[in-house]
């Protein structure tokens, strides 16, 4: 506990009143939530990957309030990051898990989901995520400050500050934005240049590939060297040892899944149909294997950090000064009462009595792990994946068991994993948006409502994204191949089912064992195995550009500076061209502006986009970072 607490001073003191709940900050808020929730479900449905989009909305309302309408409201600035950032916390929860329901659509197990089943279990977790958090924010927010670090949510405090002292970080966002939109277009719409490089290398039966695309450069900075390499290190693992070993030994030899020799499926398609039918299944069986034994070590942590947050929860007592206002709990309890009903009762929501049950344990338990978890170590490092994973095999067992199996049960399963996974996203964030608003005086009740606010208008936005995303491409398509989605269908259907390959799970399973023996972080290896090299290729490109800057500047990985806000700009720019051809590919227009039969500058066009997103991201990261310090500001 900090007992010191009671004399932090927030930069707007409680007892001075500034513009905050805004028909401007709700109104930008809204449009922050919405093109960051869908540039976040094109990235995560590509990459298995998302970012946060606090520090981003962050600057770009700080860069509109501030610079264009030329008003001095910090709190404003903070009640637009609020909103916005719950877009992209939902799109997380949701696109990890309810496109399952579209591969089985696609393979004849059940109907596509309409547009009103996503929407209501998508808004009916986001509204539980951030309910399930109000009752700790006084003891995890205000009683634990100086404990609970919150790192995105004083890095986007430190931000909105460093505008109010005459900060031009929005510029590096919208700079990244309209680079990548540009490149992306080129790439995907245009098809002038080539979106992946790949050189075949026959002597050891394999092929070393790379995209180009500004979005993967930015994930590989923002996640910095280390993770970078850790992923980098999955993909060589398979594209350079196991997939060698396979053709080399399997030859004529039929493995299931496979329907022919593997020395046909390497004729007939080259390293990627090998990874096709082998790599991943046991990529995906490391994956599982990582996101539970990542869930294993954070036991005590969880246990821990439960019992403190409900013995704190008793003994909170809301306050009289407006910093110290929250939503009441009769408003509280009577949401998740009524969010509970809905799930079991509404037809369009596939969840049962049972299922209802299993959503009010899992979802308070990780709801509270996950908002006290982000305080201590980020939320990237929150183990939402494991969460998600351990809902799942506990929910398919339950509906097993009580007799709702086939395609019921698993549809079940996913749309409760679905809410479960969107519950953590959502008090992850909203945990780190209360700390952010704390630091810097804004009203915690104004705040709840705009994170209510955001999670309403998300859900019913991530629905058509998702369908849209779908009618253009399909999910499982390499234009949006839904990994983190595969991986929950494969986890569901080896419960239900049983039908999945075993072995290659299995090896899965070990290597992750065995990488955890070695003291190795398993889930980022893990993914690199699973995803295809060529997208491990550029994010390893990004970290090594942040370490060479690290190194330059003195800054640890940690920082957030142009940097990453240039290549959080890339991210939203790329997802947003994405939505946008995806509207194009619908209506028919998507082969009338393809012009890679009159011009294609091939493989070199590629590799010139690459080395020149690697040297802007250098560019403005190098570019001096305006901050100011956090603690106790008592004066503007």
């Amino acid at each position: 506990m900090n007992d010191n607490n009671q004399e932090f001073k927030p930069y707007i003191p409680a007892d001075k009143v500034t513009p905050e709940f805004t028909f401007t900050s709700i109104t930008m808020g809204i449009l922050l939530a919405i093109i960051f929730g869908a540039a976040n479900a094109y990235l995560g449905l590509r990459v298995g990957m998302t970012i946060s989009a606090s520090i981003p909305a962050a600057v770009i309302s700080m860069g509109v309030i501030r610079i264009v309408m030329k008003k001095d409201s910090i709190l404003e600035s903070n009640m637009v990051q609020t909103i916005g950032s719950a877009g992209e916390s939902l799109a997380a929860g949701a696109i990890f898990t309810l496109p399952a329901l579209f591969l089985w659509a696609k393979e004849g197990i059940t109907e596509k989901p309409s547009l009103l089943t996503i929407s209501l279990i998508s808004l009916c977790g986001g509204i539980l995520g951030v309910l399930f958090m109000i009752p700790l924010r006084n003891a995890l927010i205000v009683k634990e400050h100086g404990v609970l670090p919150y790192p995105e949510g004083t890095a986007c405090a430190e931000v909105l500050l460093a505008g109010e002292h005459g900060g031009s970080n929005a510029k590096a966002v919208f700079a990244g934005m309209g680079i990548s939109a540009v490149i992306k277009f080129l790439v995907d719409g245009l098809k002038v240049i080539p979106g992946t490089v790949v050189a075949p290398i026959k002597s050891i039966k394999t092929a070393f590939s790379t995209e180009i695309f500004p979005a993967l450069v930015g994930v590989g900075y923002i996640c910095g060297l280390k993770i970078s390499a850790y992923l980098f290190a999955g993909g060589i693992l398979g594209w350079f040892v196991l997939i060698p070993a396979i053709v080399t030994f399997g030859a004529d030899t039929i493995v299931y899944p496979g329907t022919e020799t593997i020395s046909t499926l390497y004729a007939n398609g080259g390293a990627d149909v090998i990874w096709a039918n082998y790599i991943r299944y046991i990529g995906a069986g490391m994956v599982a294997a990582g996101g539970l034994l990542s869930l294993i070590k954070s036991l005590p942590l969880i246990a821990t950090t439960f019992k403190a947050s409900m013995k704190s929860m008793k003994n909170n007592k809301g306050g009289t000064k407006r910093t110290e206002r929250d939503l009441s709990m009769k408003f509280v309890i009577i949401g998740i009462v009524i969010c509970v009903l809905a799930i079991w009762l509404i037809p369009s929501i596939p969840v049962s009595f049972v299922g209802a049950i299993l959503v009010v344990i899992f979802g308070f338990f990780f709801g509270t792990v996950a908002s006290r978890m982000v305080g201590l170590i980020g939320s990237s490092n929150n183990p939402i994946s494991g969460m998600a994973i351990a809902t799942l095999l506990v929910s398919t067992f339950a509906l097993k068991m009580t007799g709702t199996t086939g395609s019921e049960g698993m549809i079940g399963s996913i749309a409760i994993g679905s809410i479960i996974c969107i519950i953590a996203a959502m008090a992850g964030d909203t945990s780190q948006d209360l700390k952010t608003g704390f630091i810097l005086g804004a009203t915690p009740k104004k705040q709840q409502i705009g994170e209510l606010i955001g999670a309403v208008v998300s859900a019913l936005a991530i629905g058509g994204a998702l369908i849209l995303l779908d009618n253009a491409w399909g999910f499982g398509s390499s234009n949006i191949s839904a990994p983190q989605a595969t991986l929950m269908k494969m986890i569901v259907e080896g419960v239900m089912h049983g039908n999945l390959p075993w072995g290659m799970i299995s090896i899965g399973a070990f290597a992750a064992i065995t990488v955890e023996i070695l003291g190795i972080p398993v889930l980022p290896v893990a993914i690199g195995l699973y995803l295809p090299l060529e997208l491990s290729t550029p994010i390893m490109a990004g970290g090594i550009i942040k370490w060479i800057v690290d190194k330059k500047k003195g800054a640890s990985e940690g920082d957030a500076g142009k940097g990453v806000l240039f290549c959080s700009g890339m991210i939203a720019g790329e997802g947003l061209v994405g939505i946008v051809l995806a509207v194009l590919a619908v209506v028919g227009l998507e082969s009338k502006i393809d012009l890679s039969s009159k011009l294609d500058t091939g493989w070199i066009g590629a590799l010139v986009v690459l080395a020149l997103v690697s040297f802007l991201t250098y560019h403005f990261a190098m570019k001096k970072d305006e901050k100011v310090s956090t603690d106790n500001k008592d004066e503007k």
